[in-house]
């Protein structure tokens, strides 16, 4: 017999119902949290900040392409790496697909790394993404909205123990902890204005949740995530399966 309360449809469906009145307090809940999202304020973004492409050089403002608003997801592939990392991999076969529907809404969508521009549209090859993807790594770009860390910020978590996951990543990406965990994951917004780039929101770690269809596809199933801490990650790039 599973090891799981046994019921009817009967005792399922009363279940099921009290339970749907919980998500759609949950649902109505997010939708206050966007209207609060748009609702904050806008920062301009006085930096210049100067990406390689594969069209050369371009500024933030340049990155829009021609639409009001950019999406920009920050993904770990730092200047040590020689692979993408396993997680932000698994994020952008989200996020590829959705370009073109976001530009149908005046929104460009795109990565942004600080690993060499030739090292990015090689993997991006490998992977077959359809999705931009520029190098900052001659800017604070990421250092500025905190998605870059120093060493000095890093040496309590160096010096105490490494946890295995973080080694697992940064073995696959071809690095060491401190060179995995310099680099961290956001996703970042922009209005552009009168010739004028705006911040609108940056988000980063469970806030791009969202991004990881698959975290959502399993929560709905009887195991749900079924992670164990302390284990090793089960995520593999979609051709290391």
């Amino acid at each position: 017999m599973p090891d799981h309360r046994i019921g009817t449809q009967e005792e399922w469906q009363a279940a099921r119902d009290e339970l749907l009145k919980e998500e759609k307090e949950l649902t109505h809940r997010g939708d206050e949290l966007t209207k609060k999202r748009q609702e904050l304020p806008w920062v301009a973004v006085e930096k210049d900040y100067e990406f390689e492409t594969v069209d050369g050089k371009k500024s933030l403002a340049d990155l829009f392409d021609g639409n009001s608003q950019l999406l920009v997801y920050h993904f770990m592939f730092g200047p040590p790496y020689d692979r993408g990392c396993i997680a932000c991999s698994s994020i952008t076969d989200t996020l590829a697909p959705n370009v073109p529907h976001l530009a149908a809404k005046d929104t460009k969508l795109m990565l942004v790394s600080r690993a060499p521009l030739d090292r990015l549209q090689e993997y991006r090859k490998r992977m077959g993404w359809e999705i931009d993807w520029v190098s900052a790594g001659g800017t604070d770009f990421n250092r500025d909205i905190g998605f870059t860390a120093t060493e000095d910020e890093l040496k309590p978590f160096l010096e105490g123990e490494i946890p295995p996951v973080v080694k697992q990543m940064a073995e696959a990406t071809g690095t060491d902890p401190k060179g995995y965990v310099t680099e961290a994951p956001g996703l970042s917004a922009y209005t552009l204005s009168d010739g004028v780039v705006y911040r609108t929101y940056v988000s980063t770690a469970r806030g791009l949740e969202p991004t990881m269809a698959y975290y959502f596809l399993l929560d709905r199933t009887a195991s749900g995530r079924n992670e164990v801490p302390g284990e090793s990650h089960w995520l593999r790039r979609h051709d290391e399966y």
